[in-house]
């Protein structure tokens, strides 16, 4: 058995039983004897928490950290940088501001399609953006900054929005927002969120032996007849329509995309395009697992998954960024 075949089963048993785990855990903690009730069909209530309530929240979590994931590990392909995430390209910044403003303008609560809609109208214009530039570009790192500046330029619309929040209700909703989360998810939301992630994955995974060939450095992969300007385009695309429809779901939610990439990369041998649908995995089971968190630390009140996730993987951050550059001074 190869280790890209071990590492596929491995992940899967991981999904199979944070799903099963996420879906036994409550407020009150992990209570595994809902499933008797939901099936002896003797507590109605029981088989509304599953499967409107739990099973909704685990899927959306699934779905936020796999596009996550697989967008990240796009993203360390192309610019073959293992600090490179979705939120490096303002992708994420520019669709949590779009569902900001359908929050702020009370255009969210006029359309369930309201705040899905604005965060992927956001992550396509940064991705229109990008597109404009990647055609004129023949440098990664003159996009990153292109997409530092779209981030920092949405960054400073959503403070701007904050400081301008007519009440303390408004911006109790937008802090809310930006600080993700996966609870009190419906299966619609879900309907809406799933399309734009399977086809931003298509789109990626098209560009897979692209990203393999990237990894033998620019010229060599060029000899070998890379076109270099429509794999960075097709990266873009499916970047923007998988973040966005994440971001649409779960709201901000980062460093995922950074670490679960990372992580899988020595499973297939540092192959970028291999690493894609692993990494897309370990990004699901990550969500799960910061989500269950969520629900088991015992505070007051829940913490947000956006939260959680940056407490984690912030130092995880910075040990990839410590070893990184360790390794460039040996």
């Amino acid at each position: 058995m190869t280790s890209s075949i071990r590492l596929a089963v491995i992940l899967l048993a991981m999904i199979a039983l944070l799903a099963l785990a996420s879906l036994s855990t409550g407020p009150t903690g992990f209570d595994p004897a809902i499933w008797q009730a939901a099936m002896g069909r003797t507590d109605p209530a029981a088989r509304i928490i599953l499967t409107e309530l739990r099973l909704p929240r685990t899927l959306a979590a699934l779905l936020v950290g796999f596009a996550l994931g697989l967008s990240g590990a796009a993203l360390q392909g192309l610019t073959r940088n293992p600090l490179a995430e979705p939120g490096v390209l303002g992708v994420s910044a520019c669709a949590t501001l779009g569902a900001t403003l359908m929050l702020y303008f009370g255009i969210a609560a006029a359309s369930p399609l309201g705040v899905a809609g604005g965060a992927i109208a956001g992550a396509l214009l940064a991705t229109a953006v990008l597109a404009a530039f990647a055609h004129r570009l023949t440098g990664v790192a003159t996009l990153i900054l292109v997409g530092v500046g779209l981030s920092s330029f949405a960054g400073a619309l959503m403070a701007l929005l904050l400081n301008f929040a007519p009440n303390p209700f408004s911006l109790s909703d937008l802090v809310n927002w930006s600080l993700g989360s996966v609870a009190n998810r419906s299966l619609h939301d879900l309907a809406y969120a799933l399309p734009p992630v399977l086809l931003g994955t298509l789109v990626i995974l098209r560009a897979r032996s692209a990203l393999t060939l990237l990894s033998i450095g620019d010229l060599a992969a060029l000899a070998h007849g890379l076109d270099y300007r429509r794999t960075r385009l097709l990266i873009i695309v499916g970047t923007g329509l998988a973040v966005g429809a994440a971001v649409a779901l779960a709201g901000a939610v980062g460093f995922v995309g950074i670490v679960a990439p990372h992580l899988v990369r020595p499973w297939v041998r540092h192959d970028p395009g291999r690493a894609l649908i692993p990494a897309a995995m370990l990004g699901a089971a990550m969500l799960l697992v910061a989500d269950l968190m969520v629900r088991l630390l015992p505070t007051g009140t829940e913490l947000r998954l956006g939260v959680v996730a940056a407490l984690v993987g912030a130092p995880l951050f910075m040990l990839i960024a410590w070893r990184r550059g360790v390794s460039a001074h040996d």
